[in-house]
């Protein structure tokens, strides 16, 4: 796998991957884009979302919906590392089991999901869900 990561100007990089696709960052804040340190957290939470659909589909669940919202802490000090990640995971759908929620986001974040095992050695990470019927 491969990326390149190209500087655009004053504070805004682009980043393009080896499948041709693109993401702007800004490094001034996220003012005009998402900063380098937003995009690890949309990454955990894409690479958990991927994860726990994928688990609940395969349990037979009729989800329709799934997003996670996601806190992160920095420390206080340069480089200003994440110190706690929190994902809350909102799965949709009718008569979903939480014990297959649960089970598919325990399963994501021990063992399928690249970035938090990545992440996990320094980072301390959780999670919660709720299940919203309809």
């Amino acid at each position: 796998m491969k990326a390149q990561v190209k500087w655009l100007g004053e504070e805004l990089f682009m980043g393009t991957s080896e499948s041709g696709h693109t993401m702007v960052l800004d490094a001034n804040g996220g003012n005009l884009a998402p900063s380098p340190m937003e995009g690890v957290l949309i990454s955990l939470g894409g690479c958990s979302s991927v994860d726990v659909v994928s688990i609940l589909q395969k349990a037979r669940q009729s989800i329709i919906g799934c997003r996670v919202d996601i806190s992160g802490t920095r420390v206080d000090s340069v480089p200003a590392l994440f110190e706690k990640i929190h994902l809350h995971f909102v799965i949709t759908g009718s008569d979903v089991a939480a014990k297959h929620v649960e089970r598919a986001v325990n399963l994501s974040a021990d063992k399928y999901c690249s970035v938090a095992l990545m992440l996990n050695a320094t980072v301390d990470i959780t999670h919660d869900f709720e299940i919203v019927a309809q």
